[in-house]
């Protein structure tokens, strides 16, 4: 109703569901007298009220109105969930009611159901198979471009699959589409820091949904003694959701994803950011730009890429945390350094986005992928999404000292 038209006026709604033995009609009648004093006081105000209505059991009643052709003595029934003209509206534009944190939750734990004895003899399968290549420097890139490729594969093969209404027959359809050994293969290949930085960059455009629906499921999987796995790809669901703008998923992916692993620096990093209200985007385009430098045959490693400013105090190059588990599912991870001149891009990255307000354009770069424990990084890696080519570099290391211990 218009107040410029007809003046201030008011709706009154009372909603209470009835108690044990209850009925509907009773609750609208117990609450009479407090409509009746809403109206009084309301037009004490001159706010009258056109209209007052108790909402109970299904069903309205209105207090106004005693003609039993509109308004019957047992109330008129409400409309069905999702069948009113918003809801179809917001069908139509695509969007979907969110469940509650709880049930964010539940769709990003382990499997606790029969299946999680095959998904995990699948995983001392894979590790038996990929544990001692993930650890050979030569080995180690082909390891990388298999996970990947792998992990294109499954993205694809959700995003092919005819939509499903609601969340949990959602995530039980992805869990059919994704074998046992496949997830696997790819949770293993997650361990390597190399390769999980690579995945990070599939975070927008037609990649990120399908991304974010993978990543979900390898999370479902880490069941048992592989609970530690869960860091890589819960850490990589946060990302991905808070960079399609979902931050309240975003950061209970990456709460998980620390208490999987609370020495999980990355998830540190962004679940900081993301709590703080910083932009993404100042780390989209660092990961953008990585893409084009890791594209080129030239690009340097990234434990000796740039750094416009002078190291800081005890921090050295060094290897990558995350030994893989050993071979009987008990977790063996080592505390190495991260390569300094990454952390501090990433912490760059991170202050960039602080400064920067929302919306602007924000330069900076996340670290590049990092080292995996065993020997020096494979050179001319590439991105997912890379497209373009970087100059080369003039290369600018420093010695390794003694400093404090970074992971990740």
């Amino acid at each position: 109703m218009s107040a410029e038209a007809r003046g201030p006026s008011r709706f009154v709604f009372l909603c209470q569901e009835p108690g044990r033995g209850e009925t509907g009609r009773q609750v609208k009648e117990r609450l009479g007298p407090l409509a009746h004093a809403l109206r009084l006081e309301s037009g004490a105000l001159d706010v009258p009220v056109v209209e007052a209505l108790c909402v109970s059991d299904g069903r309205f009643w209105s207090y106004c109105c005693d003609d039993q052709t509109c308004c019957p003595a047992e109330g008129t029934p409400m409309g069905l969930p999702g069948t009113s003209v918003l809801a179809a509206a917001a069908a139509y534009a695509g969007l979907q009611v969110r469940g509650s944190l709880r049930e964010l939750h539940a769709r990003l734990q382990p499997w606790e159901t029969s299946a999680a004895h095959d998904q995990r003899r699948a995983l001392d399968e894979a590790g038996l198979k990929l544990l001692p290549r993930i650890v050979d420097a030569e080995a180690r890139k082909i390891v990388a471009d298999e996970t990947l490729e792998l992990a294109e594969r499954l993205m694809r093969r959700l995003a092919d699959a005819p939509p499903v209404s609601g969340t949990l027959p959602a995530d039980l359809r992805d869990d059919e589409l994704v074998g046992y050994d496949e997830a696997a293969m790819v949770l293993l290949g997650l361990q390597d820091r190399t390769t999980r930085d690579r995945a990070a960059a599939w975070m927008e455009g037609d990649e990120a949904a399908p991304a974010l629906r993978l990543w979900r499921t390898l999370a479902r999987r880490c069941v048992g003694p592989y609970g530690e796995y869960a860091a890589a790809p819960l850490t990589l669901a946060g990302w991905v959701a808070w960079s399609s703008g979902d931050e309240l998923e975003a950061r209970e992916a990456l709460a998980m994803a620390l208490g999987a692993d609370p020495d999980y620096l990355f998830a540190r990093l962004l679940h900081q950011a993301c709590n703080e209200g910083l932009d993404p985007e100042s780390i989209r385009r660092c990961l953008r730009g990585e893409g084009e430098g890791e594209g080129s045959e030239t690009a340097r490693p990234a434990d000796e890429g740039e750094d416009c400013r002078p190291a800081e105090a005890g921090e050295a190059p060094g290897q990558d945390r995350g030994e893989a588990p050993g071979l009987d599912g008990s977790e063996t991870h080592g505390h190495d350094a991260e390569p300094a001149p990454r952390r501090r891009r990433m912490r760059a990255a991170v202050r960039e986005g602080r400064s920067a307000p929302r919306g602007s354009a924000a330069t900076g770069r996340v670290p590049r992928p990092r080292m995996s424990p065993g020997g020096a990084r494979p050179k001319g890696a590439t991105h997912p999404g890379a497209a373009s080519r970087r100059g080369q570099r003039q290369e600018s290391t420093r010695p390794a000292s003694p400093g404090k211990q970074a992971d990740e």
